[in-house]
């Protein structure tokens, strides 16, 4: 059976995660309200992700009528209370049609801030700890 809702995707997670420092995390959620799918831009920011579309919602129904082109997953406040952390990013067949890759899609998002995902600081990744023994 056929689920139009579920979209298949590819999705690169971030490892270690990118961390966006306050200043840029401030400049980048301006860059997106600035650019908002509202505000005849293609952004959509959300709390757990930002979502990047074809074209603007020029009108009150184009919302239906607009294809995602990939999502970036984001924790807002991690790992301190003014930074923002990527940990995910997804690309759909209509962003791989477009020619974006996942890479490309962080880039345009941290440009806002003046960041690349290369660039990005990076989470600290410790070791696991020893398995718990009896």
């Amino acid at each position: 059976m056929d689920h139009p809702e579920i979209e298949e995707m590819i999705t690169e997670v971030i490892r270690p995660a990118a961390i966006i420092p306050e200043a840029a995390a401030r400049a980048i959620l301006t860059g997106m309200a600035v650019t908002s799918v509202y505000t005849d831009g293609l952004w959509l920011a959300e709390p757990s992700r930002w979502i990047r579309y074809d074209r603007p919602w020029t009108l009150p129904l184009d919302q239906g009528r607009t294809t995602r082109l990939g999502i970036i997953r984001v924790a807002y406040g991690m790992p301190t209370k003014y930074e923002i952390t990527i940990f995910q990013v997804a690309i759909t067949q209509a962003g791989i049609a477009a020619g974006i890759s996942p890479q490309d899609l962080a880039d345009e998002a941290l440009q806002f801030g003046g960041l690349t995902l290369a660039g990005c600081p990076r989470a600290a990744v410790s070791t696991p700890p020893k398995p718990f023994r009896f």
